[in-house]
């Protein structure tokens, strides 16, 4: 079967491609990391048809003029073809969909995802599915019998399983695969195929060879492989006669096998020794289509599947015959590119590189799955682990700062365990799943759980309020009909549901329905802390890979009401929501799947300010972290370290890190650039106190008075700082931003530095701020001052009447039946009592205006970090 390797050609961007025909021939099909389907006519067509069906295109399936591909919105999508006009989603994933395929007849379809499930699709009406659990990682790979009864699929944790598909049952299970965690560690992608017609042969490729089993006796009858393969198999495809088997592997050598004598017929070599990660057979049988990692497409072309006898044949040639390539002069051991070769390794080297060799990529490019940053959105799951002990599903519904809620479920046993990290709090309890609950939320207060509904019961709501004081700790609800729960919530006193109806349901801590109004679109999660729900839901569609999020921020207290009314939530670009919170102190906070972490600031209209990425701390592009909590003070982002994945495993129990807050100010490697992020960063960090003491709660006065103290103290040094720059103006910028007393401080240092012109505008800054206080106090009637006080008006004022101006309110309230005589000597006497220090940043002002006014320089040894330990 000698044929003709064409020269390859740019297709896609850098990652993981599939290929496929359509039924007749006419187009070669191929998708690509870049989120593009382009339709070929021919290996030639230099300006192929490109339809954009999301940020990545995973997989992609066609039949019947019906294309469907496997996006990275977590959706299975339906397009007409060639038209390539959208025709709706044909399911959804709780991740990305990993694989996709038509059955013989393209009336189903069959695809795996990362969320452990196999689903089956009916073309004709998608609210027909089937979903076949039974995995315990991210499937890799599902093909249909040709017979349209079973249905086979490989997974991660090393399993290659049969299923019957109306039965929805697994038949039978073998462990033939190196086990990983996700897709993009696999050692293979491990492409199956169903001999296509007579559908005897089941191929599972398994490491450097190909298994085949028999169906019905699902026994082991051959096993095909090739002296020249070094590299694990990736991708198999029968020929249409199902005579011949094709496959390619990691080191991008292709091969095909006459399945009958177990002869390899034909066997080329990819030009550079890259990945083939799509594998595709001509209807016609003449010719195979083939991708790889880079984006490229490339074609196999005079291949001949008619009949045996040419396989046979072409068997009997010799070696040198079936390499039809460029360079018949090479030895036999080049039959592999330097690509596609081991290196070399001493006898006493440990490292294995193919143990390390990603299934879609080579060992230099780990992620060429999804090659960039985002890599793990398709490969991780969120919520599952696997008991090495036994053959139980541990699936983890919610973890927050209160505690973690687990399932299990296993052929035994359908339970929920709740377990407090402050057992103070209550004991650990384990609760039946009868209904199938399969969402959670947990507070100091209760447990709230719901279930789907089906169509012979309802959707319910099962709330467990441990805090209760008598004796009836439970209470349920069901939903209307047709109305499924979406996401739950727990706050102080109340929990929240929203549901399938787009509505959100508010119930009291004991059971009794409260609030009930519509949401502008489908909810995506919620958040509760106190009297406070933030609600996230789509907005609709969004453009370019782009999200199009709003959210709503309620407040439960007293006076009830809606603190943000479906603004955008902002995003970085062509990311997605991750993780949606408070922090301990009660300030909404958010973070999205490029690792930025943003926080509500109430002080600038409720607006959002990035203060941390995660991204910055990761020593490689697929580690991330994953929230459990934020803290304003401490200011602390609690996360636990994902190697290799954006998710944490169940179990062990990860240890948790501490990431620092860091606002994107431009230039922070500058001294200056440094102390405005910290300045600004504690600012922002410290609103908490306002909103908690307008909201009624004790706050920490005197880590409030403490925040204040630290804020001032950096904005005299920088105040010092563009003093030595020669930064008047910016010295003024600063000193609006300082209170009255620091003010004072700053005049001095500016008269200190002879800078007599800036110490002049320090003066009359701080002439306003007094004003400003004294226009914010009541206004009293003005009384005749006594002779000896009236030189106030003539001259700079002392530092005892700058001390009595900013106190007299203080004594009249005090001493309200005392007369201005009177006050001026309690005044005195009060002020006689004063420390040094403090008298003397009385006294400050005045020497500096004197100073200022006559143009005289005033000596001093005050340094500015004594000048700061003057506001203590």
């Amino acid at each position: 079967m000698p044929c003709e390797r064409k020269t390859m050609r740019y297709g896609h961007s850098e990652g993981h491609t599939d290929v496929c025909f359509d039924d007749t021939g006419k187009y070669i099909v191929t998708c690509g990391s870049d989120g593009d389907v382009r339709i070929w006519e021919s290996l030639d067509d230099d300006d192929p048809k490109s339809i954009n069906v999301g940020e990545k295109a995973y997989s992609l399936a066609l039949k019947n003029g019906k294309l469907v591909t496997a996006a990275s919105n977590n959706t299975v999508q339906i397009h007409t073809f060639p038209e390539g006009d959208p025709d709706g989603i044909l399911t959804r994933f709780t991740t990305n969909a990993t694989h996709i395929t038509y059955n013989s007849s393209g009336s189903r379809v069959a695809a795996g995802s990362s969320d452990f499930m196999v689903k089956v699709v009916e073309m004709s009406d998608s609210s027909q599915q089937k979903t076949l659990r039974g995995h315990n990682a991210p499937v890799l790979s599902v093909t249909f019998d040709p017979k349209d009864e079973f249905l086979a699929s490989a997974s991660c944790d090393g399993s290659v399983a049969v299923w019957k598909i109306e039965e929805q049952t697994q038949v039978i299970s073998w462990p033939l695969l190196q086990k990983s965690n996700d897709v993009i560690n696999a050692k293979s992608l491990c492409r199956l195929a169903w001999q296509p017609k007579a559908a005897k042969l089941l191929a599972v490729p398994v490491e450097t060879t190909v298994q085949l089993y028999q169906r019905d006796s699902w026994a082991h009858v051959n096993t095909l492989s090739d002296d020249l393969g070094t590299q694990a198999i990736n991708v198999v495809a029968w020929s249409p006669c199902g005579k011949f088997l094709a496959a390619g592997s990691i080191g991008g050598l292709l091969t095909v096998w006459d399945v009958e004598s177990k002869l390899c017929v034909e066997r080329q070599t990819h030009e550079k020794g890259y990945t083939v990660c799509g594998l595709a057979w001509h209807p016609s049988g003449g010719q195979i289509a083939y991708t790889d990692t880079e984006g490229c497409l490339g074609v196999l072309d005079g291949l001949s599947s008619s009949s045996s006898s040419s396989s046979t044949t072409a068997a009997k040639t010799s070696y040198d015959d079936l390499f039809d390539d460029d360079d018949d002069d090479r030895p036999m051991d080049e039959g592999v590119s330097e690509g596609a070769r081991s290196p070399a390794k001493n006898p006493g080297d440990e490292d294995d590189d193919d143990d390390l060799m990603p299934a879609t990529g080579r060992a230099r490019n780990r992620s060429a799955f999804l090659d960039d940053e985002n890599s793990l959105d398709v490969l991780q799951c969120p919520i599952k682990e696997t008991l090495q002990s036994k053959n139980v599903l541990v699936y983890r519904m919610m973890w927050n700062s209160v505690g973690i809620v687990r399932g299990y479920n296993d052929d035994q046993d359908n339970a929920i365990d709740v377990e407090f990290h402050d057992t103070a709090v209550h004991h650990a309890m384990h609760l039946t799943n009868s209904l199938g609950h399969t969402v959670a939320d947990l507070s100091q207060e209760a447990v709230l759980l719901a279930c789907p509904g089906t169509d012979e019961l309802a959707s319910k709501l099962q709330c467990l309020h441990f805090s209760s004081w008598d004796t009836n700790k439970e209470w349920m609800v069901d939903l209307p009909k047709g109305e499924d729960v979406r996401a739950l919530c727990l706050g102080q006193g109340w929990a929240a549901a929203a549901t399938s109806a787009l509505m959100l349901r508010l119930f009291s801590i004991g059971g009794v329905q409260r609030e009930l109004f519509s949401l502008p679109g489908p909810v995506v999660c919620m958040a509760g802390h106190g009297e406070q729900l933030l609600v996230v839901y789509h907005r609709g569609t969004g453009f370019d890979g782009e999200q199009a999020l709003g959210v709503q921020l309620l407040q439960f207290g007293h006076k009830r009401r809606q603190v943000i009314h479906g603004e955008p939530l902002p995003l970085s670009r062509r990311s997605h929501l991750s993780w949606l919170g408070f922090t301990a102190e009660g300030t909404p906070c958010f973070i999205d799947s490029e690792g930025v972490v943003r926080l509500l600031n109430r002080s600038l209209g409720n607006m959002w300010t990035p203060v941390c990425n995660t991204r910055d701390n990761c020593k490689g592009k697929s580690d991330h972290y994953w929230v459990v909590g934020v803290h304003e003070n401490p200011q602390q982002l609690r996360c636990i370290p994902c190697k290799g994945s954006r998710y944490p495993p169940t179990l062990p129990r990860p240890a948790v890190a501490i990431l620092p807050f860091k606002l994107p100010l431009c230039q922070t490697t500058t001294e200056k650039g440094q102390m405005e992020e910290q300045y600004w960063r504690s600012v922002l960090l410290h609103n908490h106190y306002g909103f908690l003491s307008s909201s009624g709660y004790e706050i920490d006065e005197e880590g409030q008075s403490q925040a204040q103290k630290e804020q001032q103290e950096l904005l005299m040094k920088m105040f010092a700082l563009s003093c030595k720059l020669e930064r008047e103006f910016r010295c003024v910028e600063l000193a609006e931003l300082m209170t009255q007393n620091v003010v004072t401080l700053a005049i001095r240092y500016a008269s200190r530095s002879r800078r007599m012109a800036l110490a002049q505008r320090l003066s009359d800054l701080a002439l306003e701020k007094a004003n400003q206080l004294q226009g914010e106090e009541p206004q009293e009637e003005e009384e005749e001052e006594p002779l000896q006080y009236t030189r106030r008006n003539t001259g700079p004022k002392t530092g005892f009447q700058l001390w009595l101006e900013e106190n007299r309110r203080i004594l009249l309230a005090d001493n309200p039946e005392l007369e201005e005589t009177d006050v001026i000597k309690e005044a005195m006497g009060r002020f006689r009592t004063l420390s040094a220090d403090d008298r003397l940043v009385r006294c400050l002002t005045q020497v500096c205006v004197c100073a200022s006014l006559i143009n005289t320089w005033c000596y001093d040894t005050l340094s500015v970090r004594e000048m700061i330990y003057l506001l203590d």
